[in-house]
């Protein structure tokens, strides 16, 4: 199985990058794991809500461990999201086009993170 596959069948999500402005891919994947039944929960320090839910400011203040991490930033907040990752003992993350620059790549490799970065989780929840 690959990463794509095993990190599918994982169902505790956290979206970082998630935003309540529904024209943004952080809105639209929170939306479309949530409503595929995934147990998602959004990371953003600028947003109090997303669709009625909870917006958490870090990893670190969510009420449980996702089993995986989507990112949907920058590359330059994504590479700290990485070790913030590593600290807290989540091992794998998912990198959407535009978050998933070599750098971002690299330091999630470098601290033994499996890896998704070069699919897009709306296609895959399509499939």
């Amino acid at each position: 199985m690959n990463n794509v596959e095993s990190m599918l069948q994982c169902k505790k999500w956290a979206v970082v990058g998630a935003t309540d402005n529904c024209e943004k891919f952080g809105y639209k994947i929170y939306k479309a794991l949530k409503g595929a039944g995934y147990n998602v929960y959004p990371v953003n320090p600028g947003v109090d809500d997303i669709l009625g839910d909870k917006c958490y400011p870090t990893l670190k203040d969510l009420p449980i461990k996702p089993e995986v991490v989507n990112v949907v930033v920058p590359p330059r907040v994504g590479e700290q999201i990485m070790k913030e990752c590593a600290q807290i003992g989540i091992t794998n993350v998912w990198l959407q086009p535009g978050a998933n620059a070599e750098s971002v790549v690299n330091t999630a490799k470098e601290l033994g993170l499996s890896v998704v970065d070069q699919n897009c989780i709306l296609v895959e929840l399509r499939k």
